[in-house]
């Protein structure tokens, strides 16, 4: 299992010298510290007061720039304040000058079609005004009978041009469109400032741009900001008597070496416990970076308490297989690995994303092998007479996909209901998660081979120790009978997860069919057409396959996560933690573009 154990760490130190002892303990980041007295709310004072809202709008707009330069990393000339001023102005100018363009776009675009002319000056039409239409040469009819003195100055073979000459307004169902707005201001007069603004935006993206080579520098003082806020907040959480004060956390057992390094070093006492039963310590994970994919899978959905179980890797494995098995074919699943290849020196910049290369890497190396197995190549036979050998199964053969398909679904259970066993081994719950998994087991035993009067007895015998243990009641009594007799119903529950897990046929052959389809639309298509067949051939080829593998790759996600988080869940995991947070500061890794 790979969640660390914990252990309680109380240090004690004097209070003259806390404030060097915290920011030191923050810089090893071993700890999750745990409150000694009720939060408060402390002022934290911000360097060269530029708030983290602001720092955060600022590198917001910097990292959407689409150009970017060589990042500096020395502070020699960085000023802060200077620096967000600068963005803040570059921002506020931006958005004034992309909202004037779009509006002289638009004004153009609507006047566009009436040439450039100018307007009489006020009085000289006696006080009535121009209002223009551009109406739809068939609703002409509907114009004819408004009751309002028009003008069709122009006409083409869609639209005719209205011009109506009225004192305010006319309102709005008295013309069949409605007006088009062509303000005062002559055409070309709107294109010269259209092109004086597009010149002034190239200019204020060319200083965004130049501003960008600041961006390392004000991620590490977001860092910054957010360590003194963080610092400030367990500088409140620590219990303070006189000259001593204490400090307590969780700490993995593999970092008690360093933090009692830490506490000879600074004079200070360590006092050492191990988590006490009514106590819920964080839950820390650790996998290897091959498989810890998985553990980035828990921890957006739900973590596991801290003495349950990881299922990470059963996850990751069985993500991996599902997603395969989705897929279906080799031709997809090499496009995938290419994919993976072109961002695969961007992944490897952070840990989240080398964790998620590395599952990257095992879907399309397993899609890969499953394809091959089954024979398909974007749809078609395999391009080569030594490759049509590897073909073991045919997804058009339904009994043998959807055995294999239920036998999968079966085996994830009965793993699930394994380890709930395990999680309750010092209960006698545990017979009840052994009865559900020897249910499984002999249901899927008895459809294989035919059900016969042992796989009856052996059925009952399973179900009879959910019936007797699955109360949370130690004692005999008519209630936990009763609480057996309703977790009994959790049979038809555990049936439809069983055939939930068809769906990884159905999508599979989904897939493969959409596939040859495809080709044989493109085969028909450039038959029909000899000459200019073949380009639309190709189009169809580029297309299709183009969408059916990305449905493809949204339907492997969505349902091999689906099957893990839900079906799977449900039947292994009895409680939930919170994450494990460790009191240390942050990191910021510089980049160059």
């Amino acid at each position: 299992m790979s969640i660390q154990s914990l252990n309680k760490a109380t240090l004690v130190g004097l209070t003259e010298e806390k404030a060097s002892i915290l920011d030191a303990l923050q810089t090893l980041g071993v700890m999750h510290v745990i409150p000694l007295v009720a939060p408060q709310k402390s002022q934290v004072k911000l360097e060269h007061q530029v708030s983290p809202e602001q720092l955060h709008g600022v590198l917001h707009y910097l990292l959407n720039s689409k150009q970017k330069r060589k990042q500096v990393v020395s502070e020699r000339h960085f000023d802060l304040l200077e620096v967000t001023d600068k963005v803040d102005q570059n921002r506020s100018l931006r958005l004034k000058l992309v909202e004037r363009h779009d509006f002289l776009r638009k004004r153009i675009k609507d006047l566009k079609p009436w040439g450039s002319f100018i307007l009489p000056e006020e009085g000289e039409l006696y006080g009535r005004r121009l209002w223009f239409y551009l109406v739809p040469n068939y609703k002409m009819k509907e114009v004819e009978k408004a009751e309002l003195p028009w003008q069709r100055v122009h006409q083409d073979n869609r639209y005719s041009y209205i011009t109506v000459i009225s004192e305010t307004e006319p309102p709005l169902n008295a013309m069949p469109v409605t007006r088009t707005h062509t303000g005062a201001i002559p055409l070309e007069q709107l294109q010269r400032e259209l092109e004086d603004i597009e010149v002034e935006l190239e200019t204020v993206e060319a200083e965004r741009e130049a501003l960008t080579r600041w961006i390392y520098l004000l991620q590490r003082s977001i860092a910054g900001t957010e360590d003194d806020a963080q610092l400030a907040e367990v500088s409140d959480q620590t219990l303070d008597r006189d000259e001593i004060f204490a400090i307590q956390g969780w700490v993995a057992e593999d970092s008690i070496a360093s933090l009692q390094r830490f506490a000879d070093q600074q004079s200070m006492v360590l006092q050492l416990e191990v988590p006490k039963p009514d106590e819920l310590p964080p839950t820390l994970l650790q996998n290897p970076t091959s498989v810890a994919g998985g553990e980035e899978v828990v921890n957006f959905f739900q973590m596991p308490g801290y003495r349950s179980w990881d299922p990470s890797r059963v996850v990751f494995f069985s993500f991996v297989s599902f997603f395969a098995l989705i897929m279906s074919d080799a031709g997809y699943s090499l496009l995938l690995a290419a994919i993976l290849l072109f961002y695969w020196r961007d992944m490897g910049r952070s840990e989240t994303g080398l964790r998620l290369r590395a599952m990257g890497a095992a879907l399309a190396v397993a899609g890969f092998i499953w394809g091959v197995l089954v024979g398909s190549y974007f749809g078609a036979q395999a391009p080569f007479a030594w490759l049509q050998g590897f073909k073991l199964m045919d997804l058009n053969d339904f009994d043998s996909m959807m055995l294999l398909s239920i036998s999968v679904g079966a085996v994830h259970l009965i793993l699930a209901n394994l380890m709930m066993a395990w999680v309750r081994r010092d209960s006698s719950r545990r017979y009840a998660a052994l009865g559900w998994a020897g249910s499984v087991t002999v249901a899927l035993w008895g459809w294989v081979v035919g059900f016969e009067v042992l796989h009856w007895l052996l059925l009952t015998a399973c179900l009879s120790l959910v019936l007797l243990f699955s109360s949370e009641k130690s004692e005999w009594s008519v209630s936990r009978f009763f609480d057996g007799v309703l977790a009994l119903a959790g049979i038809t529950k555990i049936f439809g997860d069983v055939l939930s897990y068809l769906r990884l046929f159905a999508l599979g052959l989904a897939s493969a069919s959409l596939a040859m389809t495809f080709n044989q639309l493109a085969v028909d298509v450039a038959a029909a057409l000899p000459a200019i067949g073949l380009l639309f051939k190709v189009l169809i080829l580029l297309v299709g396959h183009l969408l059916n593998f990305v449905l493809t790759v949204i339907s492997g996600v969505i349902h091999g996560l689906r099957l893990n988080l839900i079906e799977f869940y449900n039947w292994s995991l009895a409680d939930e933690g919170y994450a494990f947070q460790p009191f240390a500061k942050r990191e910021v890794s510089p980049w160059i573009t």
